[in-house]
């Protein structure tokens, strides 16, 4: 095999780049003296007209200028060249931008052929892409249009339409359907269905529900396959379009899916993924039957209910739901009821040791989404359809643990749970792994 030979650099050249890399962009001299004399002429420092606006402004034409030369090949008042497409300068346009900095009104440079396009500032840009990300981040925490408009005209002095901020978010449409059908792993320990009821103005205004489908990867970590919303009616059809939609992006298989008794969900899940068993929610299911009683009550029900919950076997919690039957159910006939009519999707957890049981009976892995969800929701109010209703959910979603430092304390959580599943579901979920 021929070696192949590379030139090495200069010493003195490394060196020469590396101290390059290491001096600052800008000199510290220079701001000094800089914010000294804006102090001097009593100019804010931020704000509009401010002393970051005027530099925003020098730096863009900067840039917009240093775009035309390269454009045209030549400098300001130098001849026209052989090379190049014959134009020339053709004075400048004023712009105003909407920047962080405040609005700034800048001179963009033209060419006689009209075929320069600027990269920094696009053609019919008006606002740099810091706004929009400023405004994407606060709509994300549950402001409303009109809470994001006033917080750009107090902080940035840049006023800002509710039908412009409108308009920003919607570009997150796009993103949103990449997501929604990005392809999925092939596996997944366990996938939990929560709903979160949104009221939307359609002729009149009316709860929805908004579907929310949070998994668990076989390294722990949490996903969120996706947004679907319903009408309140929904049953085993449409369930089966939702759970072939999943599997058609890649999912061949789940151990356990945990819900809150969605009607027709368990028939769909056995249709798609026959040897996926399906776990009503145990805190829902408890939360459930507090609905049905009075609240002095409350204490004494959950005391009474949690042997048949903690129970070793399905056996046990048999003969303890019984006692909590003679105990209770002449008051409260509905709660017996709820638990009799759940009893199939309530006992397949009890087969599982304590790793997976834990796991199973919580809903700390969606409750924490839902209850980001739920404050962007409630600041809306209402939703003018279906559309904006799940745009506000998806961008909630998005803005969930910046930091990474709940995505680590999450996975550290589930790493004994992993082991027990892979051993409770003979080794499924290592066979599919990626």
């Amino acid at each position: 095999m021929q070696d192949v030979k590379v030139e090495e650099q200069p010493v003195a050249a490394v060196e020469q780049d590396e101290r390059l890399r290491e001096a600052p962009v800008v000199d510290r001299a220079l701001v000094a003296q800089l914010i000294g004399g804006a102090r001097e002429q009593g100019l804010s420092l931020d704000g509009q007209g401010g002393l970051l606006a005027q530099l925003t402004k020098l730096v863009l034409e900067s840039a917009l200028e240093g775009e035309m030369t390269d454009h045209l090949g030549r400098g300001k008042h130098e001849r026209a060249g052989a090379g190049g497409d014959g134009s020339s300068r053709n004075g400048k346009r004023a712009k105003t931008v909407l920047t962080q900095a405040g609005p700034v009104t800048i001179e963009v440079p033209r060419d006689r052929s009209g075929s320069f396009e600027p990269k920094i500032v696009k053609k019919r840009q008006r606002r740099l892409g810091s706004i929009e990300d400023v405004v994407l981040s606060l709509s994300a925490r549950g402001m409303t249009h009109g809470d994001i408009a006033a917080h750009l005209a107090d902080v940035y002095g840049t006023e800002v339409s509710k039908t412009t901020i409108s308009t920003i978010t919607d570009k997150v449409l796009d993103g949103m359907g990449e997501w929604q059908n990005r392809p999925l792993d092939p596996v997944y320990p366990v996938v939990f269905v929560d709903c979160i009821h949104v009221k939307v103005r359609d002729g009149q205004v009316a709860n929805r529900p908004i579907y929310v489908v949070l998994a668990v990867t076989v390294d722990g970590n949490r996903d969120i396959l996706g947004l679907w919303a319903g009408d309140g009616g929904q049953g085993a059809k449409y369930w089966q379009q939702v759970l072939t939609e999943i599997k058609n992006r890649g999912v061949e298989d789940i151990l356990m899916l945990v819900c809150d008794g969605l009607k027709g969900l368990p028939d769909a899940v056995g249709t798609i993924w026959p040897d996926t068993i399906v776990q009503t929610c145990i805190v829902h299911l408890m939360r459930n039957s507090f609905r049905y009683s009075a609240r002095q009550d409350w204490e004494a029900i959950s005391r009474a209910l949690k042997p048949v919950y903690q129970a070793a076997t399905v056996e046990q919690a048999e003969e303890r739901f019984l006692e909590f039957q003679e105990a209770w159910g002449g008051k409260y006939p509905a709660i017996v009821r709820l638990w009799s009519n759940a009893w199939a999707e309530f006992v397949p957890f009890l087969q599982f040791d304590r790793e997976i049981r834990r796991i199973v009976c919580t809903t700390n892995a969606i409750e924490s989404v839902n209850a980001r969800i739920r404050k962007a929701v409630r600041a809306r109010g209402h939703f003018p359809n279906e559309q904006a209703a799940l745009k506000c959910v998806y961008l909630a979603i998005m803005a969930l643990d910046p930091t990474g430092k709940g995505r680590a304390r999450w996975t550290q959580r589930w790493k004994g749970a992993l082991n027990a599943f892979d051993i409770a579901f003979d080794g499924r979920l290592s066979a599919r792994r990626r």
